[in-house]
C-alpha cells in the first residue's frame, strides 16, 4: 500500500521550494537558474548533492550545466548524457518522474560499489517540463531515505524552474537577434536603413509593429520618432505601432505600466516628451496623450515629394508599368537600347531605388504616373 502524504510536511516542503523559486526570479541566464535550483536543493533539504541537466539545441543531448553538494565539477563521465540513455536520459525521453530509497540495489545504476560506499540511498529525478516539451532534468541524491512529498515538491520547483529557464533561453535568443541585427544595421549606409529598423532597434525587446509602406523622411520627422523610440526604451517597455497613410505618418505607443502606478500620468508624460512637443508643431503635426490608458499618439503630416525626373524619364516610367522590356521601349522611342539603359539608371539614382520595380512603386505613391 502507498504511503501517504503527510500535509503538514508537504506544506513545509512547497514552502521552502518557493523559497528556492524566489531566489531565480528574473534571472535570465537559464545555467545561473539552474545553480541557484541545485545549491537550494541541498542547503534546505540536506541532499548529499543535486543536478541539474539541460536539453541542448540539437535536443539529442542532455548536458550538465549545474552540480551542488558532494560534487561540483561539470565534466566527466555525465556531462553529456544522450536522450534516453541511462536513468536521466529517460527521465527526459519518457518525461517520467522517479524516486527510489534503493539506489544500490536498482539495476541501472551502473557503479553500485559507488552508491554503498559514499552511503548514497536515496534518488529522485523530474523532468523540468513546460506544455509537454522538456527542457531539461533535475536529479537529487541523499546520504538519507527521500520521503513522498519530496517528489512533490520537486513536481512544483521544476515547473517553475522550467517556466524560467525556457524564458531565459528565449530571451537569450531575441538577444542574439538583437545583436545580430545591429552589427547588419551599422555596416549599412544609414540612408539604407528603415525608419522601423531603427525603431525596432532601439526600442530593443519591445513590440514595434509596422503598417503600411515605408517610404523615404526628411531628417526633421525621423529625428522625431526616433527620439520618442528612445523615451519610450528608457521608461522601460511600450507596445508601439508606426502606421504610414497617404498623407501622414504616426506613432502610437502604450507605456507597460499602470495609471496607478504613477501619481500623476498626465504630467509625467507631458514631462517626458516635452522636447518633442514643440518639434511636431512645427512639422505641422500634433501629440495627443491619453494619460488614464497611458498612450501616446505622435502624428505628422507627409507632403507629397516634388518630381524630379524629367519629362523623358517620366516617359520612360509609362512605358514600364505596361510591361514593355527596354528593346520594346527603345523601339516605340526610337533610341538605341543603351540610351533607355542609361535613362533607368539616373531614374533610380533620382529615387534611390535598387530596382524597377522599387521605383514604380515610389513614382505611383508620388502620383507622379497619371
Amino acid at each position: 500500500m502507498a504511503e501517504l502524504l503527510d500535509p503538514t510536511k508537504l506544506l513545509f516542503d512547497l514552502h521552502r521550494g518557493t523559497e528556492i523559486a524566489e531566489t531565480f526570479s528574473g534571472c535570465l541566464d537559464p545555467e545561473a537558474i539552474a545553480h541557484r535550483v541545485t545549491d537550494g536543493i541541498v542547503e534546505r533539504f540536506d541532499c548529499a548533492f543535486a543536478r541539474v541537466w539541460l536539453l541542448e539545441p540539437e535536443r539529442n543531448f542532455l548536458k550538465l550545466v549545474a552540480s551542488s553538494g558532494m560534487y561540483t565539477r561539470l565534466d566527466g563521465r555525465f556531462a553529456r548524457v544522450p536522450m534516453g540513455a541511462y536513468k536521466v536520459g529517460k527521465i527526459a525521453q519518457n518525461r517520467v518522474s522517479f524516486l527510489s530509497n534503493n539506489l544500490a540495489d536498482e539495476p541501472w545504476v551502473g557503479d553500485r560499489q559507488w552508491a554503498m560506499s559514499n552511503n548514497i540511498r536515496g534518488f529522485a529525478g523530474y523532468p523540468l517540463e513546460i506544455k509537454g516539451r522538456v527542457v531539461g532534468v533535475l536529479a537529487a541524491f541523499s546520504h538519507r531515505a527521500m520521503p513522498p512529498e519530496f517528489l512533490e515538491f520537486l513536481r512544483m520547483l521544476c515547473t517553475i524552474a522550467a517556466i524560467a529557464i525556457d524564458s531565459a533561453f528565449k530571451h537569450q535568443q531575441e538577444k542574439q537577434i538583437w545583436q545580430n541585427l545591429s552589427q547588419d544595421l551599422n555596416s549599412l549606409p544609414l540612408e539604407q536603413v528603415s525608419l522601423s529598423d531603427r525603431l525596432a532597434h532601439i526600442l530593443n525587446s519591445n513590440r514595434l509593429t509596422l503598417v503600411g509602406t515605408e517610404r523615404s523622411l526628411n531628417l526633421s520627422i525621423e529625428y522625431v520618432f526616433l527620439k520618442a523610440a528612445e523615451i519610450l526604451n528608457h521608461i522601460g517597455g511600450a507596445y508601439c505601432r508606426l502606421i504610414y497613410s497617404d498623407v501622414s505618418i504616426s506613432l502610437e505607443a502604450i507605456i507597460a505600466k499602470t495609471a496607478n502606478q504613477i501619481t500623476d500620468p498626465q504630467n509625467w508624460m507631458r514631462s517626458l516628451f516635452r522636447e518633442l512637443f514643440l518639434i511636431v508643431s512645427s512639422l505641422g503635426g500634433a501629440m495627443k496623450i491619453h494619460p488614464t490608458e497611458l498612450q501616446i499618439t505622435i502624428t505628422i503630416p507627409l507632403a507629397k515629394e516634388s518630381n524630379p525626373l524629367s519629362e523623358r524619364e517620366l516617359e520612360m516610367m509609362q512605358l514600364l508599368t505596361q510591361g514593355l522590356r527596354d528593346r520594346d521601349i527603345a523601339q516605340q522611342l526610337i533610341i538605341s537600347e543603351s540610351t533607355v539603359k542609361f535613362h533607368i539608371n539616373n531614374i533610380l539614382t533620382k529615387l534611390k531605388a535598387r530596382t524597377r520595380f522599387q521605383a514604380l512603386h515610389l513614382a505611383m505613391v508620388n502620383g507622379w504616373l497619371i
